[in-house]
């Protein structure tokens, strides 16, 4: 079974009002590494850190290795007078405080007030792969169905204090960058790298870890990484986007010689923005016709793309009841309003995430 591993971003909490806490090198510490394989290390900025977890082969397995990670981010951050709640974005007003790594301050430095600003939090899936070659060939077949998964995480309502009425708000600041959101059809390994190195001969970006782009090669591993999805309090959701992006690659490598999609990239930008507005509570383009659609007749659509790698790893029953439960309930976003909504203060939005991070959520309905 090919291999899949996560990485979750998690804001840091604490006090009374459960603010953003400016602990993330207390926290996590120089690249700290568990007896467990995870990885509890720090971000951009002092009010986040990031868990890395090791790869997995299994749904049920990947549902173990999330719950673990934040498990002891959390333990980690209780040290520290905290806790980690798996927020996209920090509801309240916040100035964040870049962590002192060098990397970080000449990021500073280079891009000013879109990194001083940047507190976001996102969900990374790295999926194996045989070859760089096989990377690139399966970034350009699934580019068109990660609005979707977008879709399906969106857990950023809130910037600043204010309902900034999309779904994944954090998409939208990512989208600063500039090196961010949608990828060319790049057609072989050749021409991505090409592509790299002329973007690092600008001298914009500092290096291949700011290419924010949705998806990208690695360049420290043999995966694919899919960075599109915002960080979502269900662990089982988590799990489950997951395994829909290993299926997307898995899908894409069996059949080499499929018809690449050749959607223009300000398409996808649109595409991607209706996702991000929207959630699961909207319309959706289809990959299929370029025109919007419902969400749960896209969403649908992307699970027949796959189901044939769902069946043959004994994951589509588990990833249709958790779709159909995201469908059906709404994403984090829809937590955060509805938690908003009964008192109109911030700390009921964070203490409902928090709780929500930490429930064991089942895969199969009970």
């Amino acid at each position: 079974m090919r291999t899949f591993g996560v990485e979750e971003e998690l804001l840091l909490v604490g006090g009374p009002a459960l603010d953003p806490m400016p602990a993330g090198e207390a926290v996590s510490g120089p690249d700290r590494e568990t007896t467990s394989g995870h990885q509890v290390t720090m971000e951009l900025q002092q009010e986040q850190i990031e868990v890395v977890s090791p790869p997995r082969t299994t749904l049920a397995g990947q549902l173990e290795a999330v719950r673990t990670g934040r498990a002891l981010a959390d333990r980690a951050a209780r040290r520290s007078g905290g806790r980690v709640a798996a927020l996209a974005t920090a509801p309240g007003g916040v100035s964040p405080h870049m962590a002192p790594v060098p990397r970080y301050a000449r990021i500073g430095r280079q891009f000013g007030v879109t990194a001083r600003e940047n507190l976001t939090n996102g969900f990374h899936v790295h999926v194996g792969v045989a070859s760089r070659e096989e990377a690139v060939a399966a970034l350009d077949r699934i580019r068109v169905w990660l609005p979707p998964l977008l879709a399906l995480s969106g857990n950023s309502p809130f910037w600043q204090g204010a309902d900034t009425g999309y779904a994944s708000y954090r998409h939208r600041v990512m989208s600063r960058w500039p090196v961010s959101g949608p990828t060319e059809v790049f057609g072989s390994a050749e021409a991505y790298d090409r592509h790299r190195d002329l973007l690092l001969a600008t001298e914009v970006p500092l290096d291949t870890g700011m290419f924010y782009y949705d998806a990208r090669p690695s360049e420290r591993y043999s995966t694919l990484e899919v960075r599109i999805a915002d960080v979502v309090p269900d662990a089982a959701a988590a799990a489950v986007i997951a395994s829909l992006v290993r299926a997307l690659v898995e899908t894409a490598a069996r059949d080499p010689a499929a018809r690449v999609p050749a959607v223009p990239v300000s398409e996808l930008r649109v595409w991607s923005w209706m996702a991000s507005r929207s959630g699961v509570n909207g319309r959706l383009v289809d990959p299929a016709t370029g025109r919007p659609a419902s969400t749960g007749d896209v969403v649908g659509r992307l699970l027949d793309a796959v189901r044939p790698v769902l069946a043959d790893y004994g994951e589509e029953a588990a990833v249709e009841t958790v779709v159909a439960r995201v469908l059906r309930e709404g994403t984090g976003a829809d937590l955060q309003r509805r938690a908003y909504a009964a008192h109109g203060e911030v700390r009921d939005v964070v203490a409902a995430v928090l709780r929500a991070t930490h429930e064991p959520t089942a895969l199969m309905a009970e």
